[in-house]
């Protein structure tokens, strides 16, 4: 843990865990925690899995599965579309303030 680390304690389905952060990532974490805590506890209410640790390996298997489901997305963006739709955009404007 370097100087600007400090330990936060956070609580995720009820259980408190202490965790070592700087200051400037310490939003960032207690949305991570939030994030976790809130698809942690859907597994739960939907009764189908009953061990935390179960709880936590499907929450962690519906995250991954979400994060690399939106990078595959990110990157079949079709950058050409946009250029021709911007391009088609832009001769309507040129054509509409003619004078």
């Amino acid at each position: 843990m370097n100087q600007k680390s400090k330990t936060l304690d956070v609580t995720i389905m009820g259980r408190t865990y202490k965790v070592a952060c700087s200051e400037e990532e310490r939003n960032a974490l207690l949305s991570a925690v939030a994030y976790l805590d809130r698809k942690m506890s859907e597994i739960k209410s939907a009764g189908r899995v009953a061990s935390a640790e179960r709880i936590a390996v499907m929450a962690a298997l519906n995250i991954a599965h979400e994060l690399l489901s939106s990078r595959n997305n990110a990157s079949g963006f079709d950058i050409e579309g946009l250029r021709r739709r911007m391009a088609a955009m832009e001769a309507t404007l040129d054509q509409a303030l003619a004078p």
